[in-house]
């Protein structure tokens, strides 16, 4: 059995049809992808600044490490008596500085030792500069008495992730 349908068709050209329904449904899936990746991008925006401030914490504690154990290696050269110190400053380095600059070891020797090979730069200012704190000062003094380096902490005012300010570590 065939059927035949003698209907008339309306004659249309196939790309007419086909572009005004192609042109709805792409701009709907434009829009539709478009709120999609800004819905993720706003989520990720957090992620990458925490990251971000995490690394610097990083680094921070890093440089500060680095300086701690610089100022202990000069103090235990100090003890054991192979480099001069002034009176006065318990055997504490006078500045950063006198971490880089090399010094000589012994009073006959010719030999000299160099705790850091630069001071290191804070990550939260972008610079070489710390606040310092000698043993003269009191503990909870905010300037340098200028006599000797006991401890080193961050010139920033900035909180870190935790809560804890970053002048505190």
């Amino acid at each position: 059995m065939t059927f035949f349908v003698n209907a008339i068709v309306p004659l249309r050209p196939a790309n007419k049809w086909r572009r005004g329904s192609q042109s709805g449904v792409t701009l709907l899936e434009l829009i539709i992808a478009t709120s999609i990746l800004l819905v993720l991008a706003t989520a990720a925006l957090p992620v990458v600044r925490f990251g971000v401030q995490r690394t610097k914490e990083a680094q921070l504690h890093k440089a500060l490490r680095e300086i701690r154990d610089a100022i202990d290696h000069y103090k235990d050269y100090a003890d054991r008596n192979l480099i001069r110190v002034e009176v006065g400053s318990e055997g504490y380095p006078p500045d950063l500085e006198s971490l880089v600059k090399p010094i000589q070891i012994g009073a006959g020797s010719d030999r000299k030792v160099r705790f850091l090979r630069r001071i290191p730069l804070d990550p939260m200012t972008g610079r070489a500069e710390w606040n310092l704190q000698s043993v003269q000062d009191d503990p909870d003094s905010t300037s340098w008495g200028g006599k000797n380096v006991f401890d080193v902490h961050s010139k920033s005012q900035g909180t870190a992730l935790d809560g804890t300010k970053y002048s505190d570590w």
